[in-house]
């Protein structure tokens, strides 16, 4: 029996040849090096920090080149899928506005001209390229069982052999096809396993964008190419997929390197062009013991990119984030050039880590603090609002109840050379402004942050003699010579100099007035510009603030 009548039985329903894909799927007409480059999730769970990095870059290198960047979703492991796995993968990817130009836009559409873009809709185009391989001697079905393939790997491990289906262990390699048919008709359950050419004690030679040409020993194991249920393995996928897809560039987790001498050795059994790796480093976390370890989707909650959604932190503070890790001469590049973006930075895979990026969530939140700082406070508002629509109805109702009051709030020392840094996330704000909400202050359990001076008598004093001098009008030089009033009539310093040189003078000083006036009006002991809340907040909600300290 020959390789094509073996063949014949094993897909009986092929029509097509690999030669007629050739023509469905032409070579893109792009400019030359544009890059072709894809995010290639399964859908099975969040989108983690790992893969959002590895979808930024694989997003940026076609935008820097007038390239696609297209989103394939590969689902062969269908035990691993989720419900709605595909949609919150879409969802994640439109959360930090990587845009995906082609392939799969939600759960149920997908555009492009080299679909479909979901694995599990490919089988006819798997088992076309499959019987290519049987037909050419390339591949063959084994029957092997799971409890032969036991013996086979406790040999192996008795022997200190390699272990894997190769050379003599590869006991179907070579059955009859004579045989091999009649275990089929027999309905005797197979796998497909590649043929392989390889020499172990060869080398074949890697060029990686990221590190440099590797050598590695050729692939000379039979791996399984597709399931007893027909479903493929993602080695064998991802050698027809990103050929036909027309992929120029291949970007992955460095856990994948071992594979590729396989991946090259399938991609010259059908005489394809190799496309161009790049293995991207792990990114890793630093446990409490200084222990280095892979960022865990189970360990660690700001592994999810729902985290960050979800706290408010800005999608541009996380891909300026995104961009130190990917490129390490990004941060100079960044302070050099303030008024450029980054879509004016071109990636460059020389000066990607080698080793991994060690992720720093707290370099993050300052990153997201800066970004924060430079809007205006119109900005921030509109990002606030959008935030609590969706995770804080109460408080967006209140903002939005109040909008240029607190547009207001949230310019406080913003349009200055310095402007504060108070806030890394959407969502720490009203845990910092809540207190300028006269519905939340007076609906609270208050907890005072009184400190030098903490009796209520003297609090009491302090509040009545400064209340009677105060002038919303006020500029801030003739504001704060009344609270130094307040101090003098008290027998407080009003001049600090004064009282580090005689403390024992005073009952204090004009810090320790500003605190009480500070704290009486928010609870607490540190907050922006007292100056401006106080013009914020007017004479008569001063007054109200003042005398619920006398009720308390």
């Amino acid at each position: 029996m020959t390789n094509k009548e073996l063949a014949d039985i094993m897909y009986p329903n092929v029509n097509k040849t690999i030669e007629d894909y050739e023509l469905i799927y032409p070579e893109r007409n792009l400019k030359e090096g544009a890059v072709v480059s894809r995010f290639a999730p399964s859908p099975t769970g969040f989108v983690h920090m790992g893969s959002l990095l590895t979808a930024f870059i694989e997003n940026k290198f076609p935008k820097d080149t007038e390239g696609v960047f297209y989103l394939r979703i590969e689902d062969t492991d269908q035990k691993r899928s989720v419900e709605n796995g595909i949609q919150g993968i879409v969802n994640d990817l439109n959360n930090f506005n990587i845009e995906i130009s082609e392939g799969v836009i939600s759960e149920d559409k997908q555009i492009g001209n080299y679909g479909p873009y979901i694995q599990s809709e490919r089988k006819e185009i798997y088992e076309t390229f499959a019987k290519y391989l049987v037909e050419n001697d390339l591949a063959y079905p084994c029957f092997c069982s799971p409890e032969e393939l036991e013996e086979i790997r406790e040999v192996q491990e008795k022997k200190k052999e390699r272990i894997g289906y190769y050379g003599r262990f590869a006991v179907c390699r070579n059955i009859s096809n004579e045989e091999k048919a009649k275990k089929i008709k027999n309905k005797e359950a197979y796998v497909l396993r590649i043929k392989s050419r390889g020499d172990f004690e060869k080398k074949v030679p890697v060029n990686d964008l990221v590190r440099g040409k590797i050598e590695f020993p050729q692939n000379d194991i039979d791996h399984i190419l597709i399931k007893n249920d027909g479903i493929p393995v993602y080695h064998f996928a991802h050698v027809i997929d990103d050929h036909l897809m027309r992929t120029t560039h291949v970007l992955r987790g460095e856990e994948w390197m071992p594979s590729t001498p396989l991946h090259i050795e399938l991609f010259n059994m059908f005489g394809f062009k190799i496309p161009k790796y790049a293995h991207l480093g792990l990114v890793m976390k630093i446990d409490e013991d200084g222990s280095r370890r892979k960022l865990s989707k189970r360990k660690d909650p700001e592994a999810a990119v729902s985290y960050y959604h979800e706290k408010g932190i800005p999608v541009e503070a996380v891909k300026l984030y995104l961009m130190t890790i990917a490129n390490s001469n990004f941060e100079s590049w960044y302070d050099a050039n303030p008024g450029k973006t980054i879509d004016d930075f071109k990636l460059d895979f020389k000066k990607m880590s080698v080793s991994g990026s060690l992720y720093d969530l707290e370099k993050l939140l300052n990153i997201s603090k800066n970004y924060i700082s430079k809007l205006s406070a119109l900005e921030v508002y509109q990002n606030l609002y959008n935030w609590a629509k969706e995770f804080d109805l109460d408080f967006m109702n209140l903002i939005e109840k109040y909008k240029d009051f607190t547009i207001s709030v949230l310019n406080i020392e913003r349009e200055q050379k310095k402007p504060r840094k108070d806030y890394a996330s959407y969502s720490e704000i009203k845990k910092q402004v809540w207190y300028m909400y006269d519905e939340l202050f007076f609906n609270e359990e208050l907890n005072y942050e009184f400190d030098k001076i903490n009796d209520i008598n003297e609090i009491n004093k302090i509040l009545d003699i400064y209340v009677k001098k105060i002038d919303i009008n006020d500029d801030k030089e003739t504001w704060f010579n009344k609270i130094k009033e307040t101090c003098n009539e008290l027998g407080y310093a009003s001049d600090m100099k004064e009282y580090k040189a005689a403390p024992e003078n005073y009952k204090g000083n004009v810090a320790d007035i500003s605190n009480v006036i500070r704290v009486a009006l928010t609870t607490k002991a540190m907050t922006p510009d007292l100056y401006e809340i106080m013009k914020l907040f007017g004479l008569k909600r001063i007054e109200q603030r003042f005398n619920k300290i006398k009720e308390n």
